[in-house]
């Protein structure tokens, strides 16, 4: 069996406690947290942004999020690597989002840069009403199945990532999966 490396699976619990150090400024925790979870965290952004020198910024940015937000990190909410990962995915959606609109204002330069891509009032009572129906759906799968379409879905974690995330055979995870985009599918086609 290989020895493992920092970069390896580490215990949630420890990253729990490192969190709690680095919300009062412990700069060791800090580094802690960096060199066992930057690999995990590098590929969330980098299949993101597919470039590696902007995944490289982003995961800079990401982890000076985390160090200002760590005091908002809560276990009862999320497994820390699930909430270091959402970080990491927002900085890189944010990149996406900035370039996409460089380059539209880029091809357009005209006055249609100020037309509001913002829903309509009708649209956003729709789609608050889609998101209470798909977030009461949710709520109705089995704890298993809910956490790994989450990962999946929300946070972008692949079959064998969620696999390793959540120490289950591939098999196992596909099935959760499955079950549960048709017990998702059956309760929202309900309402």
């Amino acid at each position: 069996m290989p020895a493992q490396t920092t970069q390896d699976k580490v215990d949630a619990s420890v990253l729990e406690k490192l969190l709690a150090q680095v919300a009062l400024g412990n700069q060791n925790a800090f580094a802690e947290i960096y060199k066992a979870c930057s690999a995990k965290l590098f590929s969330v952004v980098l299949r993101i942004l597919r470039n590696q020198a902007q995944a490289e910024e982003v995961l800079q940015e990401g982890f000076v999020r985390i160090w200002h937000h760590a005091s908002g990190y809560r276990s009862s909410a999320s497994a820390p690597m699930t909430w270091m990962s959402t970080i990491m995915r927002n900085a890189a959606l944010d990149v996406v989002r900035r370039k996409s609109h460089e380059d539209s204002v880029d091809e357009e330069g005209s006055l249609d840069m100020f037309e509001s891509d913002a829903p309509t009032p009708e649209q956003s009572v729709q789609l608050t009403a889609s998101a209470l129906s798909l977030e009461n759906c949710l709520g109705t799968l089995p704890a298993t199945q809910r956490q790994t379409l989450v990962l999946a879905f929300f946070h972008g974690l692949s079959h064998s990532e969620l696999a390793d995330h959540l120490q289950q055979p591939i098999g196992t995870i596909k099935t959760w999966t499955r079950r549960g985009m048709e017990r998702l599918k059956g309760c929202l086609e309900s309402k």
